[in-house]
């Protein structure tokens, strides 16, 4: 994507700037409290930087000082990682220690060079665009599809903690999972910006329409997903924090950058990206991975394609017309009726391995037979007789089955304890 030199930087990479020097001091203080703080702050420090590099490497490189004080910041502060590892290598030798500290030293004065060099005024080529609306930025959000993602993430997190989790775990895991999907989101208005006004439920996205920057935008959406790890590596761990920027990589980068324009099965793999929240819940709840939420993770990728074929046969002449290969697309209404219906198949089985290892009992089997059978019956209906209607009640329902599936995962184990 090209730097847009019409712009200059925005709040966002102003607020990564910021929190960086916070953390590259946080770095300093807790340099003898112990491996844990301080190895957290390192980490944290180096997703900072290497997000504020991101940004203005691809929204402002037409400003060669500031990027290269940034990349110069990232490239002193893996010395000073660097060094720190010979101070344990030496075992504390003076002469390493003082390369450890002359190196952190460096790496904070190049940041604050960095972000002196980001805030200040430079004389622009093109008129500034007028400033966006803060409604603009929370559709970046798509706040909507966040709310389902998040349901999920809390359902993910009970089944985890097998009852209700400790409030403060919960909400910390809930506002870090809403940056990540909201930056991921933000990406994708970026990266879609072009094929979005072909489309009638896109056509007034702020990106498309030119109301947000290109390079506002992608200052917003990276500056989430950084703020996304720094929250959940902080409050909940590490694994939690990785599987969610993982999440909003694959999103961006694998599904709307590759997968969407290539291939009618872009949602097929691509709705891997919509089954990480789940497994971000049961990770914030256990600090690990286990064989319950790789259940959490199957139930939604399996889910994702019926859901999003139904919709797919509302709107097929819009992915035409943006030159999107959907499956009603390239193969038809009939063949996509027929993968909605296999789709469905499989699912249901799938909602119940839960149950088949003891990880959730009768309440929640009740819940998923019940809500299975309405949706094995809406694709039958759908194949017999392809109309809109019968589309758009199978799409409408699979919102409602997946949310009232999680809300059951998260009631059953607090109902049966």
């Amino acid at each position: 994507m090209p730097a847009d030199s019409s712009t200059r930087p925005g709040p966002w990479l102003v607020a990564i700037a910021l929190a960086t020097i916070a953390t590259l001091a946080a770095v300093t203080v807790t340099g003898d409290w112990g491996s844990l703080p301080h190895y957290g702050a390192v980490l944290i420090g180096l997703v900072l930087l290497i997000t504020a590099c991101i940004t203005v490497w691809f929204a402002h490189r037409a400003r060669p000082r500031l990027v290269a004080l940034w990349f110069t910041a990232l490239a002193v502060y893996l010395a000073q990682i660097a060094t720190g590892g010979l101070v344990r290598l030496a075992e504390d030798a003076t002469w390493a220690s003082t390369l450890h500290l002359v190196a952190g030293a460096g790496a904070m004065l190049m940041t604050v060079l960095a972000t002196v060099e980001t805030i200040t005024p430079q004389r622009l080529r093109r008129p500034q665009l007028a400033a966006p609306r803060w409604r603009d930025y929370i559709t970046l959000t798509k706040p909507r599809i966040m709310v389902l993602l998040l349901l999920t993430a809390v359902g993910g997190m009970f089944v985890g903690a097998q009852g209700v989790p400790e409030l403060g775990l919960l909400f910390a895991m809930l506002g870090g999972l809403a940056l990540a999907c909201g930056g991921a989101s933000a990406l994708n208005h970026v990266l879609d910006r072009d094929i979005d006004l072909y489309m009638k439920r896109t056509d007034k996205r702020p990106v498309a329409t030119g109301r947000i920057a290109v390079s506002n935008a992608l200052e917003f959406g990276l500056a989430l997903s950084a703020f996304s790890f720094v929250i959940l590596a902080s409050f909940t761990n590490v694994l939690t924090a990785t599987l969610a920027v993982f999440g909003g990589l694959f999103y961006v980068l694998v599904y709307t950058r590759w997968l969407k324009r290539t291939t009618p099965q872009n949602i097929v793999i691509g709705g891997a990206a919509g089954a990480i929240p789940p497994v971000v819940g049961y990770a914030a709840a256990t600090g690990n991975l286990a064989l319950p939420a790789l259940f959490l993770f199957l139930i939604v990728f399996v889910w994702t394609p019926p859901h999003f074929w139904a919709l797919a046969l509302l709107i097929k002449r819009e992915y035409a017309a943006a030159g999107v290969p959907m499956l009603p697309v390239v193969k038809g209404d009939a063949e996509t009726a027929r993968a909605i219906f296999k789709y469905s198949l499989v699912m249901v089985p799938v909602t119940l391995l839960p149950v088949l290892t003891g990880t959730l009992e009768w309440l929640y089997l009740v819940v998923a037979l019940v809500l299975g059978a309405v949706f094995l019956m809406l694709s039958v209906r759908l194949l017999q007789q392809l109309t809109p209607q019968r589309s758009r009640r199978l799409f409408t329902y699979s919102l409602a089955y997946l949310a009232l599936l999680f809300v059951a995962m998260a009631i059953d184990p607090i109902i049966l304890a």
